[in-house]
């Protein structure tokens, strides 16, 4: 009886987390007509592939994707290197101040970052890189650093000091320790914090919006919502960018998660 309904349970919230993603999905191969009709509601018949032939051909989505992938890939490795370093700083190291580091650390990942965009804006425009990728790549760190500094620092903390010591005794150096040690057994962490950030960053729509203003710089976020005229929505176009948009998302999770299980289970302490 209790496997039953955890079984069913499980159904519910899986039909509920996959129905979107199926009815943008099957939505994207539908032409006008059957969008309208609600004799192909739920299954197209026939399957067409003109919404993905012609936003291919007849728009800058391709041009928007390799932009999504430069900025989102470019400030993931950002991130990930600053907040590695911050996290390790403030979990290894004892200095004066350090515990209100790790407190303005979190407090600042719980600022939203739509009352950031403002003086990031200003302080963009200064360094001249309004209107660019770089300008993105730039900005995308104030919100994506604290959460992977948060997240590293509590995973370096649970690594056994001993590991290290047993290194510096060995001859290594503090960095050496860090790179040689810390870093393989913390590979979990740092996939999570990177999924995260290339997540956040890939999604991203304010930033993009109010730092790009030519269309061939957008993002896919800002791209995608260009097929929103007034009250007319674009839905072929949009249903075919999302489900386009939302695989390298979905490829690099399934891709990664394995590995981030073997990280987990494999254990660095035996005894």
């Amino acid at each position: 009886m209790q496997r039953a309904l955890s079984y069913t349970v499980l159904g519910v919230l899986a039909l509920l987390v996959l129905f979107p993603f199926y009815w943008m999905t099957i939505t994207s191969f539908k032409n006008e007509e059957q969008m309208r009709s609600l004799t192909s509601m739920f299954w197209p018949s026939p399957f067409v592939g003109e919404n993905y032939e012609q936003l291919v051909s007849k728009t800058e989505f391709v041009k928007w994707y390799g932009n999504s992938a430069i900025v989102a890939i470019s400030s993931t490795v950002v991130a990930t290197a600053v907040g590695t370093i911050g996290a390790y700083a403030i979990a290894r190291l004892r200095f004066l101040g350090r515990g209100f580091m790790a407190s303005a650390t979190l407090i600042t990942y719980l600022v939203p970052p739509s009352i950031l965009f403002i003086p990031l804006y200003a302080q963009i425009r200064n360094l001249g890189l309004s209107n660019s990728l770089g300008g993105l790549i730039a900005a995308y760190p104030s919100f994506t650093v604290p959460f992977v500094t948060w997240l590293l620092m509590g995973y370096f903390e649970s690594i056994p000091e001993e590991l290290e010591e047993a290194a510096m005794i060995d001859g290594a150096t503090r960095f050496g320790a860090f790179w040689r040690i810390v870093l393989p057994l913390s590979a979990p962490g740092l996939l999570a914090a990177g999924l995260y950030a290339f997540t956040q960053a890939w999604n991203e729509f304010l930033y993009a919006l109010v730092f790009i203003t030519d269309a061939r710089q957008r993002t896919l976020p800002v791209g995608l919502a260009s097929f929103i005229t007034g009250d007319v929505y674009g839905w072929g176009y949009l249903m075919a960018g999302a489900v386009l948009t939302t695989l390298p998302v979905i490829a690099a999770y399934v891709y990664l998660q394995k590995y981030m299980v073997e990280g987990l289970t494999a254990g660095s302490v035996k005894g």
